[in-house]
């Protein structure tokens, strides 16, 4: 269970003053029209309730509680759905036929839970191929795919993952794989990080659904590429962020049980098939290979 610290500002832990700006976040909302009249209908469709409390709050903590601040945020956000189908996407999917063969050159997958309860993400930037990557797909894909498993995030892994815990969850934990990754590397994915960076801060709202973050095997120069993507970062993501060398897995296994962690990473996991292709965990309890 999350601190009471770190429970803050989330549902069911709001002082009178939080409480009171909820509400007032929400009427004027309402009444500008950026929630819309057919929130119910739109609810229904895309299978989760992206206007309910728990996701006004990420928008108001992530703007320290200023209304004007989170409504501008709010309706910023609103705007890019509907201009990259968002709510398309969470309704229908996205088709990603390639994704089996991306995996091989470029491994960004959802996988089991932390011991607080959270999906784990996983990307294995040190086997990036990006001639291969971009041979089978295009960035826009990817970003669409990105799009489509930020929606699968919200609308079925936390909801499973709070009902296997009994509590809310609606963050996840991250491990950025650099094993083998060149400074090269960073430069060839620099504007698909770049992209997907202010998708997740923008339109995500990270650092609000981040927990933690490891990124581990890093390069003795990582600290050069590190000074490049900082900028893409906000201060609360960043202090989220563990840096972590080739004896990443002590530290990493006071965070992850051994049996959720993928055996390459220093685990004890073996999914059938991969655990990369696995989509294992509470919200897949029986995945297919």
């Amino acid at each position: 269970m999350p601190s009471t610290a770190a429970l803050a500002g989330h549902p069911g832990h709001l002082t009178d003053s939080q409480q009171h700006t909820l509400t007032q976040f929400r009427q004027e909302l309402l009444s500008e029209g950026l929630i819309p009249a057919d929130a119910e209908a739109l609810v229904a469709r895309i299978g989760y309730d992206r206007f309910d409390d728990s996701t006004l709050l990420r928008f108001l903590r992530a703007r320290k509680f200023d209304v004007p601040k989170a409504k501008l945020m709010w309706a910023n956000n609103e705007k890019w759905r509907k201009e990259f189908g968002a709510d398309d996407i969470a309704a229908n999917g996205f088709d990603y036929p390639e994704q089996s063969e991306v995996d091989k050159y470029y491994p960004q997958f959802y996988h089991k839970t932390d011991k607080e309860g959270r999906p784990i993400y996983i990307e294995q930037l040190g086997k990036l191929d990006i001639n291969k990557l971009y041979a089978l797909t295009t960035q826009e894909r990817q970003l669409k795919h990105l799009v489509s498993e930020y929606e699968k995030f919200l609308g079925d892994r936390c909801k499973a993952c709070s009902k296997e815990v009994g509590h809310l969850v609606e963050t996840s934990c991250t491990i950025l794989d650099l094993y083998n990754a060149g400074i090269s590397s960073f430069y060839r994915v620099k504007d698909y990080v770049s992209a997907a960076s202010a998708i997740g801060q923008n339109n995500y709202v990270r650092p609000e659904t981040m927990g933690n973050m490891f990124i581990i095997n890093a390069p003795y120069l990582f600290s050069t590429v590190w000074s490049l993507i900082k900028p893409w970062l906000d201060e609360a993501t960043v202090r989220k962020i563990h840096i972590l060398g080739k004896g990443y897995k002590t530290e990493l296994l006071q965070y992850i049980s051994q049996e959720n962690l993928p055996s390459d990473l220093g685990g004890t996991c073996k999914c059938k098939g991969g655990c990369s292709m696995s989509n294992a965990g509470p919200w897949n309890p029986q995945p297919q290979a």
